[in-house]
C-alpha cells in the first residue's frame, strides 16, 4: 500500500475540502463589532516563542508563503489595530523550503498525480542555509525542531554546532551570536507582550518515530527504542527522540517566564499542547487496511501456511491471541512488532523445527518473536502507508511482505502501550503549563481541547465552512499531517485572541480562517 491509496481523487477532495455547513460559527466570542481596545495589556512590542508551530511550518518545511500565515503573525495584525509595533519574521528568501547543503531539510510537500492518484511529494530544497542580518531582532522567534529546553539552551544558534546536533539550523538563520539562547534574544527586546507554545516536540518526535531512535552509518539504518525519560532531568543524556521528563519541561518553560519577567516582559499568554495522536499523522491509516479483495488468493495461502500454523504455536505457549487467521469477509489488521511483548523465538523455534527444519524454524522464531496482529489502539504512521505491502529489504520470500507476512518494525507503528506513554507525559506537561499560567497570572489557551474538537465528527465551523482533523480534505492540517495550512493556523490565532481578550480585558477581533491558504492541488 502507498502513499497514493489513502488519496481520493481530485474531484471529490476539491467539493469535501469547501464543504458547508449552516451559517453557524465555532467562534462565539468575537467583538469584530466592536472598537478594538488594548484594554490592560500593552502590545505596543509583541514577541512569540515557540517551536514548529509557531514559526509557521507547513506541509514538511519552513517557506515565506507558510511564515506569512503564522499564528503569531495573524495576531500580530490584529494587535496593530490596537496600537501594536512591528512584527518581523525571519523570512525563509524563497517559497520551498529546505537546505541544499544539510542533509534531511528538504523543501515542502506538494500534492502531485502520481500513477494515476494525488501524492504528496517533496520538493528540492531550494537554497542554502542563509544567516540574516539583524539577528536577535525578529519577533516570531519559533524554532522548528525545539524543544522546552532548547529554548533556555546557550549555542542553540552556533553554526558550528551545527554537525554535532547541538544546535539549530533555523534559530542559526536568525541568532544575534554563536553563544546566545532563544531565551537571551527574547529578552534582549524587552517586549511588553509574549506568547509562548513549546512542549509539542519534548514528545511529538517519538511519536512520530514510533517511539524509536534512528542511526544512519552508511546506507545502513539502525533503530533502537527511545526512552521514556522519566526522573532524568539531565537533558544533556537524552537522544533525539526520548520523551523528556516533565520536570524538564516545566523547569524550562519557567525558566522562559521567570527570564522575561526579569526585564518587565510579564504579560503574555500560554498555550498548552495537544495529544499527538489527535493529528492526521496517526489517524490516517487504519489498523485493518488488508481488505479480503486486496490480498485476493493469498488469503488462503497465507491462513494456511503462516497465520494458522503461528497461531497454533503461540497458543501453546499463552499466546494464541497475538494472531488470527484473516477473514475473508471483512478488513484485516496488519501485522506489527510490538517491542513490549514478550519474546517467544526461542520457543518459536523449538517448536516449529520438526515441520519446518532447524534453519526455516529459526528464521520464523526471529521474524514472529514479538510479531502480533494490531488492534484499533495501535496508531500505524502515516508514513508507514508507503511500507504496507512492500518488500522488507534482506528478507526470504514469501515472509518478507510488510504488515501481512513481515511485521511492521518498531519505527512504523505507535502501539498502545508507546501511545500510553505519550498520554501520560502530556497530561502531565499540560497539568504544568497551566499551573504556570496561574502562578504568573497569564492567558491560558486549552490547545489540547481545541485539536480534540477538530478532531471529532462535527469538526469546527467558521462562516459557514467545515474544519476537521481529516488527512488532505479536512482543510485544517497540511500534507505533513502534523502541522496546519494557512487556515488552521487562522484556527488556532482565534483561540489566542480569545484568551487574550478574556484575560486583558481587550477586544482585539478574531481573523477569518477561510481568508488563508489551505491545501493546493495540481
Amino acid at each position: 500500500m502507498t502513499m497514493k491509496k489513502i488519496i481520493i481523487s481530485t474531484i471529490a477532495v476539491s467539493a469535501l475540502l469547501f464543504t458547508v455547513t449552516s451559517c453557524k460559527t465555532d467562534f462565539d466570542t468575537d467583538v469584530k463589532d466592536i472598537p478594538v481596545t488594548k484594554g490592560d495589556a500593552d502590545f505596543s512590542k509583541y514577541i512569540s516563542l515557540g517551536n514548529s508551530l509557531t514559526s509557521g511550518y507547513s506541509n514538511g518545511a519552513l517557506y515565506s508563503s507558510g511564515q506569512n500565515e503564522s499564528y503569531p503573525s495573524m495576531i500580530a495584525g490584529q494587535m496593530k489595530l490596537a496600537g501594536s509595533g512591528d512584527f518581523k519574521q525571519p523570512l525563509v528568501p524563497n517559497d520551498i523550503g529546505g537546505f541544499t547543503n544539510l542533509p534531511g531539510f528538504p523543501g515542502k510537500l506538494t500534492l502531485q498525480v502520481v500513477n494515476g492518484a494525488l501524492s504528496p511529494v517533496p520538493s528540492a530544497p531550494a537554497a542554502t542555509l542563509d544567516i540574516l542580518p539583524n539577528g536577535g531582532t525578529y519577533q516570531n522567534m519559533g524554532v522548528p525542531g525545539a524543544k522546552s529546553f532548547h529554548l533556555v539552551a546557550p549555542g542553540y544558534g552556533n553554526p558550528a554546532g551545527l554537525a554535532a546536533g547541538t544546535a539549530n539550523p533555523y534559530f542559526v538563520r536568525f541568532a544575534s551570536s554563536a553563544t546566545t539562547s532563544v531565551l537571551q534574544d527574547a529578552m534582549a527586546q524587552k517586549a511588553t507582550f509574549f506568547s509562548l507554545w513549546i512542549g509539542n516536540n519534548d514528545v511529538l518526535s517519538y511519536a512520530t518515530n514510533g517511539g524509536t531512535n534512528s542511526q544512519t552509518v552508511g546506507n545502513v539504518t539502525t533503530y533502537t527504542t527511545a526512552t521514556v525519560q522519566t526522573g532524568n532531568t539531565n537533558p544533556g543524556t537524552y537522544k533525539s527522540n526520548d520523551i523528556s521528563d516533565p520536570a524538564v519541561v516545566a523547569g524550562s518553560i519557567k525558566g522562559v517566564l521567570d527570564g522575561l519577567k526579569s526585564v518587565g516582559t510579564t504579560k503574555g499568554v500560554i498555550a498548552n499542547i495537544p495529544y499527538v495522536t489527535s493529528v492526521p499523522f496517526f489517524t490516517t491509516v487504519p489498523y485493518n487496511p488488508l481488505t479480503p479483495a486486496a490480498l485476493g488468493a493469498n488469503l488462503t495461502a497465507l491462513n494456511t501456511s503462516l497465520y494458522g500454523p503461528l497461531k497454533q504455536a503461540l497458543t501453546a505457549f499463552g499466546a494464541g491471541d497475538r494472531i488470527n487467521l484473516l477473514s475473508s469477509t471483512s478488513a484485516n489488521p496488519v501485522l506489527i512488532k510490538d517491542v513490549a511483548l514478550q519474546d517467544l523465538s526461542a520457543q518459536l523455534t523449538a517448536a516449529l523445527t520438526p515441520a519446518l527444519g532447524l534453519a526455516q524454524a529459526t528464521l520464523f522464531g526471529q521474524i514472529y518473536g514479538q510479531a502480533r496482529q494490531a488492534t484499533q489502539d495501535d496508531y500505524i504512521l502515516l508514513t508507514t502507508s508507503s511500507v504496507i505491502n512492500t518488500n522488507a529489504p534482506g528478507v526470504p520470500a514469501p515472509v518478507n511482505v510488510y504488515g501481512i507476512s513481515y511485521p511492521l518494525q518498531n519505527q512504523h507503528v505507535l502501539t498502545k502501550t508507546e501511545a500510553a506513554y505519550v498520554k501520560t507525559a502530556t497530561d502531565a506537561y499540560n497539568a504544568s503549563i497551566k499551573s504556570l499560567a496561574d502562578s504568573y497570572g497569564l492567558a491560558f489557551v486549552d490547545a489540547n481541547s481545541k485539536m480534540v474538537e477538530l478532531n471529532g465528527q462535527s469538526g469546527i465551523s467558521f462562516d459557514g465552512v467545515k474544519y476537521t482533523a481529516k488527512f488532505v480534505t479536512g482543510g485544517a492540517f497540511s500534507l505533513d499531517g502534523v502541522h496546519l495550512t494557512g487556515r488552521g493556523y487562522g484556527i488556532v490565532a482565534n483561540e489566542f485572541i480569545k484568551s487574550i481578550n478574556a484575560k486583558y480585558r481587550s477586544t482585539l477581533p478574531q481573523v477569518n480562517p477561510n481568508n488563508y491558504g489551505g491545501v493546493k492541488f495540481p
